[in-house]
């Protein structure tokens, strides 16, 4: 994560804020009289939010945790060929 002033980060402002959107990469923004702050694009965002999320609900990460075994085992749904081409059109592949 680049780190600059807020005077600097004030002077080139579109340029950092298209940095963050186009790149996602967050910018640290230093004050000297405050404290620190974080730019981050509002995808990154409310991706990070929903990861949060995620992790925050027990009851999700055991759904995943079971899958995750279910998985490895190979006991999982395997769809049909034609649900499988179902799916495919309906994500475009």
């Amino acid at each position: 994560m680049d780190t600059v002033s807020v005077n600097k980060f004030r002077d080139n402002l579109k340029n950092f804020v298209e940095q963050v959107v186009s790149q996602h990469m967050p910018i640290k923004i230093t004050r000297r009289a405050g404290d620190d702050f974080i730019v981050v694009s509002a995808d990154d965002w409310e991706r990070e939010q929903e990861t949060l999320y995620i992790l925050q609900n027990s009851d999700l990460m055991r759904q995943i945790a079971a899958s995750m075994d279910t998985h490895l085992d190979g006991d999982g749904y395997r769809p049909t060929a034609e649900e499988a081409e179902e799916a495919d059109e309906i994500i475009g592949v």
